[in-house]
């Protein structure tokens, strides 16, 4: 009896060493697969990658592919692919490619739009998907007065940029007569209006041009006639460039200020060096060489080059995501809710955004930058009053 009895508990123990053993197994197993399952995913990045206006772009789709190579090499067991989209910074290219994002449920974030036109084009796709929104550099004021709950950006607004010109044109430049242009979009025209409002009474016309203009001869001949000490324009590189050409051919002097979708490399060889020389261009994006951590090594290792306009930016953009997915979050609802409560240093700016998706405005500034021998360079932060 006691012989059976110790030959039945003996088999008992085995028999439950076996179970064990291949319970723990397994259960390491599946639970590093569904600990791999639970990190990582995938963003897009859309904006004008190709055309006029991609100089403005293109260095913070650089920055937001640089964040995610690092957090990859990293992070191996949490990868993170991000696909790209072209929309040229045109809304109706962006609409079509937010209706296929909105519509893939593999897409948990996106990065954009660039431009505020396209922006303003998406946002209502993207919100009704729950598909959170972190823009590097569309500026629009209305963008964050919407409701909008899925759009959020890492830069100022042109309720900020707008007065901020202004006042660099009335305190730096002193210029008693002004002109104010705008190429009528969903960009130009709402910062320009914002500039005319801080400079009041010294604007003394204002006028439109169009997107895609080539020649500009009436607009030129009303300030040419006008004769202002500074002439603000709020667009693009893609038609600012032939503008300011054919200002200066006119023989036309007034110092050329524009916002920051002039801030781009494109911009001083396509009016001419001579054109340019002197125009003054304010942006909230922070210069080159200002950015913290190891921003500025990761990207010459990276592109041996200096940063761009933007890049920065970018780079911040696709960290927010990237930490959403470290924290382990794995669906739209969960990065969406992630995003909208960022609270976190980054390489341009403590980001934390406020009920609209903007960033607090007490950590933005509007910086100046001068064309000087063919080249955008930093000139000084732009007093807030």
């Amino acid at each position: 009896m006691r012989r059976n009895q110790l030959r039945t508990l003996v088999g008992v123990a085995l028999v439950a060493g076996l179970a064990l053993a291949g319970c723990s197994k397994s259960g390491n197993n599946s639970g590093s697969k569904d600990n791999a399952a639970k990190c990582g995913g995938k963003i897009a990045i859309f904006g004008a990658f190709s055309g006029g206006d991609s100089g403005l772009v293109l260095p913070s789709r650089d920055g937001a592919r640089l964040a995610v190579k690092k957090f990859n090499a990293a992070n191996p067991d949490c990868k993170v692919t991000m696909e790209e989209y072209d929309t040229e910074g045109d809304p109706t290219k962006a609409t079509p490619v937010a209706t296929k994002l909105a519509a893939d449920q593999s897409f948990l974030g996106v990065i954009g739009g660039h431009f505020s036109g396209e922006s303003r084009a998406t946002a209502p796709t993207f919100e009704q998907a729950n598909l959170a929104m972190v823009a590097p550099s569309a500026t629009a004021t209305d963008l964050t007065t919407k409701g909008w709950k899925v759009f959020h950006r890492v830069v100022a607004n042109d309720a900020q940029q707008g007065p901020a010109a202004g006042r660099y044109i009335k305190q730096i430049l002193k210029a008693q007569k002004v002109m104010v242009i705008d190429d009528g979009t969903a960009y130009g025209s709402p910062l320009a209006d914002a500039v005319a409002k801080e400079l009041g009474p010294l604007v003394i016309a204002r006028d439109k041009t169009q997107s895609k203009q080539t020649q500009f001869d009436a607009v030129v001949a009303k300030v040419k006639n006008n004769a202002p000490d500074a002439l603000f324009y709020g667009g693009y590189t893609n038609e600012a460039s032939p503008f300011l050409k054919q200002l200066r051919a006119a023989g036309v002097k007034s110092t050329f200020v524009g916002g920051d979708g002039i801030n781009d490399a494109n911009f001083p060889p396509g009016a001419g060096k001579d054109a340019s020389e002197g125009a003054i261009i304010t942006c909230p994006c922070l210069p080159k060489d200002k950015s913290t951590g190891t921003f500025i090594a990761d990207w010459k290792a990276e592109y041996n080059k200096d940063p761009g306009v933007y890049s920065a930016e970018g780079y911040d953009s696709a960290n927010i995501f990237l930490d959403a997915f470290k924290a382990g979050k794995t669906t739209r609802k969960d990065i969406l809710a992630f995003v909208s409560a960022y609270d976190k240093d980054a390489s341009t700016k403590h980001i934390k955004f406020d009920a609209n998706g903007d960033v607090d405005a007490s950590v933005t500034v509007i910086w100046a930058y001068k064309v000087t021998n063919g080249e955008i360079v930093a000139d000084q932060v732009i007093p807030k009053s």
